[in-house]
C-alpha cells in the first residue's frame, strides 16, 4: 500500500478530531442543560416546572451516557499504533479490499483524502469482525457481497 502508514496517520488524525467534536458537543449539551435547570430552579412552582425539571434530568442522564460511550471511543484510539505493520486484520489496519478501503478503529464513517474514499470502522461492527484476522488474499462475504482483500497496512 503506497504510503499507508502515511494514510493510516491522516486517517487517526480525522478520527481524532471525530471523536473531540463529538465530545465537545455532547459536553455543550451537558453545560446547556445545566444552565436550564439553573434557570428553572429560579422559577419553579408547581407541576408543570416538575415536569420540565423531569425532562432536564432525562436529557443530562443521556448526554452523560453518551459522553461516557464517546470517552471510551476515545480510550480506544489512544491505544492504537498506526506505525505497526499488520499481517492480518484487526484494530489500526488499514484494509484496501477491491470494494473499498476501511481503518479498523472507530466507527467515523467516510473519511476522505486526497479524493479517496477511506471508511472508519469499529473493530466490534459487523465489517469489522467479519474482517478480523483475515489477510492479504483472504475473501469475506459481506451484505451478500465478496470482497477480496488487496493490500493491508
Amino acid at each position: 500500500m503506497k504510503d499507508g502508514f502515511e494514510i493510516k496517520r491522516v486517517l487517526y488524525y480525522k478520527c481524532t478530531e471525530y471523536i473531540d467534536q463529538r465530545i465537545e458537543l455532547i459536553q455543550k449539551k451537558l453545560d446547556d442543560v445545566a444552565e436550564s435547570r439553573s434557570n428553572e430552579t429560579k422559577s419553579s412552582a408547581g407541576d408543570k416546572h416538575e415536569t420540565g425539571r423531569t425532562m432536564m434530568q432525562l436529557e443530562e442522564q443521556k448526554a452523560t451516557v453518551q459522553l461516557y460511550a464517546a470517552l471510551e471511543v476515545k480510550q480506544i484510539l489512544n491505544q492504537l499504533d498506526v506505525e505497526t505493520t499488520n499481517t492480518h486484520a484487526g484494530l489500526g489496519s488499514l484494509v484496501r479490499c477491491d470494494t473499498g478501503s476501511y481503518f479498523i478503529a472507530i466507527s467515523a464513517g467516510k473519511l476522505v483524502i486526497e479524493g479517496t474514499k477511506y471508511y472508519g470502522i469499529s473493530l466490534p461492527s459487523p465489517i469489522g469482525l467479519i474482517l478480523a484476522g483475515k489477510s492479504v488474499g483472504d475473501e469475506v462475504k459481506y451484505n451478500g457481497k465478496v470482497m477480496k482483500i488487496l493490500e493491508m497496512c
